[in-house]
């Protein structure tokens, strides 16, 4: 909220940190602006929850770096993941939804010593619910005539029952708004009991965007479906 009377930084521990029953940060390449007290704000805002005796969360990416990174920036980001890590233990991730997953652990962890009764709440009965993660990994597929290493990359869909009943009848189709997304999967309906993972390899062609997976599958005897944006 915009508001005089003080520097950034103070306002911004009163109206966020000081508010706060959980306090969860997140580093790519950066570790922030330096502020009267501390390296960058961010780390004043942490150092602020820990001292307040908030449960603290820090993750870090594991992305590959943008061509303009800030080196200047990137050696304070990892001198500060150096000191911290003996302080506790740190979360990295790859994507997006690994994020989301590794956060919603935490928060669930934190409510059940906040109040027990969310987390009854929480854990209430919910059926059928699917997590889609998108994967790749590059492999090395040979050394051109002048000697630079030319990759492969493979990419595949990992679907998770996160419910608790398992989805029966499960299939699965892939789309996309422009380019080619094809997608390799059973000729039969699978089940996918709860936790089970199921792995999807998928090719696209140059130039695709828009790709999702449609999920479809019946449950408690009625047909359903989900679509899941898979970029």
């Amino acid at each position: 909220m915009p508001l005089l009377g003080g520097h950034p930084q103070e306002i911004i521990n009163a109206q966020g940190v000081e508010g706060a029953d959980i306090v969860v940060a997140l580093f790519g390449s950066r570790l922030g602006s330096p502020t009267p007290d501390a390296v960058s704000g961010t780390v004043e805002e942490i150092e602020r929850a820990v001292n307040s005796g908030k449960p603290v969360h820090l993750y870090f990416s594991r992305a590959p770096l943008p061509h303009d990174v800030d080196t200047a920036q990137l050696e304070g980001l990892r001198n500060f993941k150096n000191k911290i890590r003996e302080r506790g233990l740190l979360g990295e991730f790859d994507d997006i939804r690994q994020l989301e997953n590794q956060i919603w652990n935490a928060i669930e962890h934190d409510l059940a010593k906040i109040d027990p009764f969310i987390t009854e709440v929480l854990h209430a009965p919910t059926g059928v619910r699917f997590r889609v993660d998108s994967k790749r990994e590059q492999h090395e597929k040979e050394i051109d005539k002048r000697g630079k290493i030319k990759y492969k990359t493979k990419y595949w869909l990992e679907v998770t029952n996160i419910g608790d009943e398992a989805a029966e009848s499960v299939k699965f189709e892939g789309d996309s708004s422009s380019g080619v997304m094809r997608i390799t999967t059973n000729d039969e309906p699978i089940t996918l009991e709860p936790g089970n993972v199921w792995r999807i390899p998928v090719v696209y062609a140059m130039g695709t965007s828009g790709q999702t997976l449609t999920i479809s599958w019946i449950e408690h005897d009625e047909e359903r479906s989900k679509t899941f944006n898979v970029q």
